[in-house]
């Protein structure tokens, strides 16, 4: 008896001896509770399998961007739990589960993922407290919205904020657009209004019902009325023409979400976006766009994009200019169009446009090795800067050990190239990410 005693002393002793670690943290119940989860590999899938909408921040500890980031996730992880429908946000070190990173495509720090039902998306949204919940909260919303009167009207297109187009539904049943609301549900808000004024109709521009109005609030309000027909096909092709406005600024973010646009680009390139020369040139560009809304009018600014503008041709060729690319290796040139260049540049966009159709091109090749398919693989850009970074690395260690007896200083320009490109195409959200291996001094 005295023997059994001491063997289950050992057993107890044993087990109280064990770290806490050596409970699997997969086996402890997840909750909601307003605070931000630390996910690790024994729990992660746990996590995704167990909240409908989870936002994960995949971050590197070493990563400044994403100290700045932390404190307003756990401002936000409160308000999310609160909806109806919770949001959770969590984070996973990245830098240190690397499986579950490279699972995740994360090569960026920080990334950020929402987890609907288990499936990723990327977040490209802002990463404010308070925005962030606002921009979150579109995930949960109903698929339609159903508007009373003219208050809510205004009201419903107040609240959606600036981060998603807005679509309006005059005179329709909501049947005819829940379909697309639930296929766009990530990219657009919608809405079937069921009470309204004339004066909403002056306020929207449509002056018949029924009638589809999209509105890019980001884009100065602009609208765009579709009054049918309203059968699947054209109702979803103007749908999807109107996720974008009609002349798209082009930066890192918008090259993201034109990955899945199948329309080519019609891209004009110009030596600066806020010069007044470039803003009438826009004004003429959306009259064109309206016309050819199986193309996506987009420009881009020399100035603001240097190293994305020179990838389409000779740095010689006079700007503003304008191509055709299909986001692959090669891009057309019009013959006789490479320049808009005149004084009636209405007449050279139609004549561009025209050569275009008629199939008088020239296939070139875009330069650099860093926009190949740009927009079909994001990670493009950022493999090959973390190539430059390791090179010019190995470079920096031959040369200070050619001399062991004494100091060099070299400079090191990759990071510099990244940081670069990075901050030169981002919008104002904090969009500067870190690279993989891109550590603080």
């Amino acid at each position: 008896m005295q023997r059994s005693w001491q063997a289950v002393v050992i057993v107890l002793v044993s087990i109280l001896a064990l770290p806490s670690s050596s409970f699997s943290s997969s086996e402890l119940p997840l909750t909601a509770d307003g605070t931000v989860l630390e996910l690790d590999e024994s729990n992660f899938d746990l996590a995704i399998s167990s909240f409908d909408y989870i936002l994960i921040d995949f971050y590197a500890p070493w990563c400044g961007h994403c100290k700045r980031l932390s404190p307003e996730l756990d401002a936000a992880a409160p308000q999310l739990a609160k909806l109806k429908e919770p949001i959770v946000l969590a984070k996973l070190n990245a830098d240190k589960f690397t499986r579950l990173a490279k699972k995740y495509d994360v090569d960026a720090y920080p990334t950020i993922k929402i987890f609907m039902h288990g499936v990723p998306v990327d977040y490209y949204g802002p990463r404010k407290a308070e925005l962030l919940v606002r921009y979150l909260k579109k995930f949960v919303a109903p698929d339609v919205s159903i508007l009373e009167s003219d208050s809510s009207i205004n009201e419903f297109v107040e609240a959606s904020g600036p981060y998603f187009p807005i679509y309006l539904g005059f005179g329709l049943d909501e049947s005819i657009i829940s379909k697309f609301a639930i296929k766009y549900k990530k990219k657009a808000w919608f809405s079937v209004a069921k009470g309204f004024s004339e004066d909403i109709m002056v306020s929207y521009d449509f002056d018949k019902v029924p009638a589809l109005v999209s509105i890019h609030p980001n884009y100065n309000n602009e609208r765009s009325i579709f009054y049918g027909p309203f059968e699947d096909k054209f109702l979803e092709e103007f749908i999807k023409q109107s996720l974008f406005p009609l002349v798209l600024p082009i930066n890192y973010d918008t090259l993201k979400l034109l990955k899945d646009d199948e329309r080519k680009i019609a891209l004009t390139i110009v030596k600066d976006e806020d010069d007044d020369q470039t803003k009438n040139l826009i004004n003429l560009l959306k009259a064109a766009a309206s016309a050819n809304r199986d193309l996506v009018f987009a420009y881009v600014g020399a100035k603001q994009w240097g190293e994305f503008a020179d990838s389409f041709g000779d740095k010689k060729t006079t700007l503003p200019k304008m191509i055709i690319w299909d986001g692959k290796e090669e891009y057309l040139m019009v013959i006789g169009s490479e320049s808009i260049i005149g004084n009636d540049h209405a007449s050279e966009i139609s004549k561009f446009v025209q050569g275009y159709r008629e199939g008088r091109t020239e296939e070139r090749r875009v330069a650099g090795p860093s926009f190949i398919g740009f927009i079909n693989s994001m990670i493009g850009t950022k493999s090959v800067y973390i190539i430059v970074f390791i090179v010019a690395v190995i470079m920096l260690f031959q040369y200070l050990t050619k001399d062991d007896n004494e100091y060099h200083r070299v400079d090191t320009p990759a990071r510099d190239q990244v940081d670069q490109i990075s901050g030169s195409s981002t919008s104002q959200v904090e969009r500067t990410e870190y690279r993989a291996g891109d550590k603080e001094d």
